[in-house]
Protein backbone atom coordinates (compact mmCIF):
# COMPACT_ATOMS: atom_id res chain seq x y z
CA UNK A 1 0.00 0.00 0.00
CA UNK A 2 1.43 3.41 -0.92
CA UNK A 3 2.67 5.60 1.92
CA UNK A 4 1.19 9.02 1.19
CA UNK A 5 2.95 12.24 2.21
CA UNK A 6 0.84 15.36 2.62
CA UNK A 7 2.35 18.29 0.77
CA UNK A 8 2.19 21.06 3.35
CA UNK A 9 2.87 23.81 0.83
CA UNK A 10 -0.38 23.02 -0.97
CA UNK A 11 -2.52 21.20 1.59
CA UNK A 12 -3.73 22.29 5.05
CA UNK A 13 -3.28 25.96 4.16
CA UNK A 14 -6.04 26.69 6.65
CA UNK A 15 -3.27 26.49 9.27
CA UNK A 16 0.08 28.23 9.69
CA UNK A 17 3.04 26.27 8.34
CA UNK A 18 4.12 24.60 11.58
CA UNK A 19 0.54 23.83 12.60
CA UNK A 20 0.04 21.99 9.31
CA UNK A 21 2.17 19.15 10.68
CA UNK A 22 -0.35 18.66 13.50
CA UNK A 23 -3.27 18.87 11.07
CA UNK A 24 -1.76 16.33 8.68
CA UNK A 25 -1.14 13.86 11.47
CA UNK A 26 -4.67 14.34 12.81
CA UNK A 27 -5.98 13.54 9.31
CA UNK A 28 -4.11 10.22 9.32
CA UNK A 29 -0.95 11.01 7.36
CA UNK A 30 2.30 9.40 8.48
CA UNK A 31 4.59 11.50 6.26
CA UNK A 32 4.85 15.03 4.93
CA UNK A 33 6.66 16.96 2.24
CA UNK A 34 6.69 20.61 1.20
CA UNK A 35 8.44 22.89 -1.24
CA UNK A 36 10.70 24.83 1.11
CA UNK A 37 11.30 24.77 4.87
CA UNK A 38 13.68 27.70 5.11
CA UNK A 39 11.46 30.28 6.79
CA UNK A 40 11.12 28.05 9.87
CA UNK A 41 14.02 26.98 12.11
CA UNK A 42 15.08 23.38 11.47
CA UNK A 43 14.69 22.48 15.13
CA UNK A 44 11.07 23.72 15.09
CA UNK A 45 10.26 21.47 12.16
CA UNK A 46 12.03 18.55 13.79
CA UNK A 47 9.93 19.06 16.94
CA UNK A 48 6.67 18.97 14.97
CA UNK A 49 7.73 15.83 13.14
CA UNK A 50 8.64 14.07 16.37
CA UNK A 51 5.53 15.26 18.22
CA UNK A 52 3.27 13.85 15.52
CA UNK A 53 5.19 10.70 14.59
CA UNK A 54 5.67 11.95 11.04
CA UNK A 55 8.39 11.11 8.54
CA UNK A 56 9.92 13.81 6.36
CA UNK A 57 9.58 12.53 2.81
CA UNK A 58 11.07 15.33 0.72
CA UNK A 59 11.77 19.02 0.30
CA UNK A 60 13.46 21.21 -2.31
CA UNK A 61 16.84 22.83 -2.20
CA UNK A 62 16.60 26.65 -2.11
CA UNK A 63 15.19 27.94 -5.43
CA UNK A 64 16.96 31.27 -5.75
CA UNK A 65 14.75 34.36 -5.47
CA UNK A 66 11.30 32.75 -5.63
CA UNK A 67 9.42 36.01 -5.11
CA UNK A 68 11.28 37.54 -8.07
CA UNK A 69 10.24 34.62 -10.28
CA UNK A 70 13.23 32.30 -10.04
CA UNK A 71 12.39 28.60 -9.99
CA UNK A 72 15.77 27.11 -9.15
CA UNK A 73 19.27 28.05 -10.26
CA UNK A 74 20.92 24.76 -11.24
CA UNK A 75 20.77 25.54 -14.98
CA UNK A 76 21.75 29.18 -14.60
CA UNK A 77 25.32 29.83 -15.68
CA UNK A 78 27.21 31.87 -13.13
CA UNK A 79 25.20 30.68 -10.11
CA UNK A 80 27.27 27.59 -9.25
CA UNK A 81 28.78 29.01 -6.07
CA UNK A 82 25.34 29.97 -4.79
CA UNK A 83 24.06 26.51 -5.62
CA UNK A 84 26.89 24.99 -3.56
CA UNK A 85 25.98 27.17 -0.59
CA UNK A 86 22.33 26.23 -1.01
CA UNK A 87 23.24 22.55 -0.80
CA UNK A 88 24.87 23.14 2.57
CA UNK A 89 21.84 25.02 3.82
CA UNK A 90 19.52 22.22 2.71
CA UNK A 91 21.72 19.63 4.41
CA UNK A 92 21.23 21.40 7.73
CA UNK A 93 17.48 20.90 7.39
CA UNK A 94 17.88 17.33 6.14
CA UNK A 95 19.92 16.44 9.20
CA UNK A 96 17.39 18.00 11.56
CA UNK A 97 14.33 16.46 9.91
CA UNK A 98 15.68 13.07 8.87
CA UNK A 99 14.87 13.68 5.20
CA UNK A 100 16.60 11.18 2.91
CA UNK A 101 15.90 12.86 -0.41
CA UNK A 102 16.12 16.43 -1.71
CA UNK A 103 14.92 17.89 -5.00
CA UNK A 104 17.16 20.15 -7.10
CA UNK A 105 15.13 22.65 -9.12
CA UNK A 106 16.60 23.41 -12.55
CA UNK A 107 15.38 26.97 -13.06
CA UNK A 108 14.09 28.93 -16.03
CA UNK A 109 16.38 28.48 -19.03
CA UNK A 110 16.23 27.35 -22.64
CA UNK A 111 16.73 23.55 -22.80
CA UNK A 112 18.54 24.05 -26.12
CA UNK A 113 21.09 26.44 -24.57
CA UNK A 114 24.44 24.66 -24.30
CA UNK A 115 25.56 26.84 -21.39
CA UNK A 116 22.41 26.02 -19.43
CA UNK A 117 22.85 22.31 -20.13
CA UNK A 118 26.45 22.41 -18.96
CA UNK A 119 25.51 24.35 -15.83
CA UNK A 120 22.65 21.99 -15.00
CA UNK A 121 24.70 18.83 -15.33
CA UNK A 122 27.53 20.35 -13.31
CA UNK A 123 25.10 21.34 -10.57
CA UNK A 124 23.36 17.95 -10.51
CA UNK A 125 26.67 16.13 -10.40
CA UNK A 126 28.02 18.27 -7.56
CA UNK A 127 24.82 18.16 -5.51
CA UNK A 128 24.40 14.41 -5.90
CA UNK A 129 28.00 13.73 -4.86
CA UNK A 130 27.67 16.06 -1.86
CA UNK A 131 24.42 14.40 -0.77
CA UNK A 132 25.97 10.98 -1.22
CA UNK A 133 28.48 11.93 1.49
CA UNK A 134 25.48 12.13 3.84
CA UNK A 135 23.68 9.05 2.55
CA UNK A 136 20.97 11.07 0.80
CA UNK A 137 19.38 10.91 -2.65
CA UNK A 138 19.17 13.85 -5.06
CA UNK A 139 16.03 14.03 -7.17
CA UNK A 140 15.38 15.81 -10.45
CA UNK A 141 11.85 16.44 -11.71
CA UNK A 142 10.50 17.28 -15.16
CA UNK A 143 7.86 20.02 -14.83
CA UNK A 144 5.30 20.82 -17.51
CA UNK A 145 5.46 24.12 -19.35
CA UNK A 146 1.80 24.96 -18.76
CA UNK A 147 2.30 25.31 -15.02
CA UNK A 148 5.86 26.59 -15.18
CA UNK A 149 6.59 28.21 -18.56
CA UNK A 150 10.26 28.26 -19.48
CA UNK A 151 11.38 25.61 -17.01
CA UNK A 152 14.62 24.02 -18.16
CA UNK A 153 13.84 20.39 -17.30
CA UNK A 154 10.54 19.91 -19.10
CA UNK A 155 11.00 16.42 -20.57
CA UNK A 156 11.21 12.97 -18.96
CA UNK A 157 13.60 11.73 -21.63
CA UNK A 158 16.05 14.49 -20.78
CA UNK A 159 15.88 13.62 -17.08
CA UNK A 160 16.48 9.98 -17.88
CA UNK A 161 19.55 10.84 -19.97
CA UNK A 162 21.00 13.07 -17.26
CA UNK A 163 20.64 10.28 -14.70
CA UNK A 164 22.15 7.73 -17.06
CA UNK A 165 25.01 9.93 -18.24
CA UNK A 166 26.08 11.06 -14.77
CA UNK A 167 25.91 7.48 -13.49
CA UNK A 168 25.50 8.37 -9.81
CA UNK A 169 23.64 5.81 -7.73
CA UNK A 170 21.90 8.44 -5.60
CA UNK A 171 20.69 10.62 -8.50
CA UNK A 172 17.08 9.66 -9.13
CA UNK A 173 13.87 10.71 -10.85
CA UNK A 174 11.07 12.53 -9.10
CA UNK A 175 8.14 11.04 -11.04
CA UNK A 176 5.26 13.48 -10.75
CA UNK A 177 2.31 11.72 -12.38
CA UNK A 178 0.48 15.02 -12.94
CA UNK A 179 3.42 16.49 -14.87
CA UNK A 180 4.00 13.22 -16.76
CA UNK A 181 0.41 13.10 -18.01
CA UNK A 182 0.52 16.69 -19.24
CA UNK A 183 3.95 16.41 -20.88
CA UNK A 184 3.81 12.95 -22.41
CA UNK A 185 0.87 10.83 -21.21
CA UNK A 186 1.43 7.05 -21.18
CA UNK A 187 1.74 7.08 -17.39
CA UNK A 188 1.50 3.36 -16.67
CA UNK A 189 4.11 2.29 -19.20
CA UNK A 190 6.40 5.08 -18.06
CA UNK A 191 6.08 3.94 -14.44
CA UNK A 192 6.99 0.41 -15.48
CA UNK A 193 10.02 1.51 -17.48
CA UNK A 194 11.31 4.22 -15.16
CA UNK A 195 10.65 2.63 -11.78
CA UNK A 196 14.30 1.47 -11.41
CA UNK A 197 15.46 5.11 -11.39
CA UNK A 198 12.48 6.58 -9.54
CA UNK A 199 13.13 7.92 -6.04
CA UNK A 200 9.84 9.69 -5.35
CA UNK A 201 6.32 9.83 -6.82
CA UNK A 202 3.82 12.69 -6.67
CA UNK A 203 0.15 12.84 -7.57
CA UNK A 204 -2.70 15.21 -8.47
CA UNK A 205 -5.73 15.06 -10.71
CA UNK A 206 -5.37 16.11 -14.34
CA UNK A 207 -6.06 18.74 -15.58
CA UNK A 208 -7.29 20.50 -12.42
CA UNK A 209 -4.46 19.56 -10.01
CA UNK A 210 -6.96 18.80 -7.27
CA UNK A 211 -7.54 15.65 -5.22
CA UNK A 212 -6.71 12.38 -7.04
CA UNK A 213 -10.34 11.27 -7.19
CA UNK A 214 -11.41 12.63 -10.55
CA UNK A 215 -10.18 13.95 -13.85
CA UNK A 216 -8.68 11.94 -16.66
CA UNK A 217 -6.49 9.56 -14.64
CA UNK A 218 -7.61 6.38 -12.88
CA UNK A 219 -5.70 6.74 -9.64
CA UNK A 220 -7.01 3.60 -7.92
CA UNK A 221 -5.55 1.65 -10.83
CA UNK A 222 -2.28 3.58 -10.64
CA UNK A 223 -1.98 3.00 -6.88
CA UNK A 224 -2.35 -0.74 -7.48
CA UNK A 225 0.24 -0.55 -10.26
CA UNK A 226 2.70 1.28 -8.01
CA UNK A 227 2.28 -1.50 -5.44
CA UNK A 228 2.63 -4.17 -8.11
CA UNK A 229 5.91 -2.63 -9.25
CA UNK A 230 7.29 -2.97 -5.74
CA UNK A 231 7.74 0.76 -5.08
CA UNK A 232 8.52 1.27 -1.39
CA UNK A 233 9.03 5.05 -1.31
CA UNK A 234 6.62 7.86 -0.56
CA UNK A 235 3.81 9.17 -2.75
CA UNK A 236 3.58 12.93 -2.33
CA UNK A 237 0.14 14.54 -2.47
CA UNK A 238 1.13 17.67 -4.37
CA UNK A 239 -2.34 18.95 -5.12
CA UNK A 240 -4.47 22.00 -4.38
CA UNK A 241 -7.65 21.04 -2.52
CA UNK A 242 -10.93 22.01 -4.18
CA UNK A 243 -12.18 23.43 -0.90
CA UNK A 244 -11.04 22.74 2.64
CA UNK A 245 -8.29 20.16 2.88
CA UNK A 246 -10.19 17.94 5.31
CA UNK A 247 -13.36 17.92 3.22
CA UNK A 248 -11.40 16.60 0.24
CA UNK A 249 -9.78 13.63 1.99
CA UNK A 250 -12.44 11.05 1.19
CA UNK A 251 -10.07 9.43 -1.31
CA UNK A 252 -7.46 9.04 1.45
CA UNK A 253 -9.61 7.32 4.09
CA UNK A 254 -8.60 3.75 3.09
CA UNK A 255 -4.93 4.72 3.54
CA UNK A 256 -5.14 6.84 6.70
CA UNK A 257 -3.41 5.97 9.95
CA UNK A 258 -6.00 4.92 12.53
Amino acid sequence: MPVFAANLSMMFNEWSFLDRFDAAAAAGFTAVEYLFPYEAPPEAIAERLARNGLQQALFNLPPGDWDAGERGIAALAGRFDQMKADVERALEYAEATGAKRLHLMAGLADPADAAATTAYRRSANYAAERLADKGLDLLIEPINGRNMPGYFLNDFGTAERVISDLGLANLKLQFDIYHRQIIHGDVTMALRRLMPITGHIQIASVPSRHEPDGGELNYPYLFEEIDRLGYSGFVGCEYTPRGSTRDGLGWFKPFARN
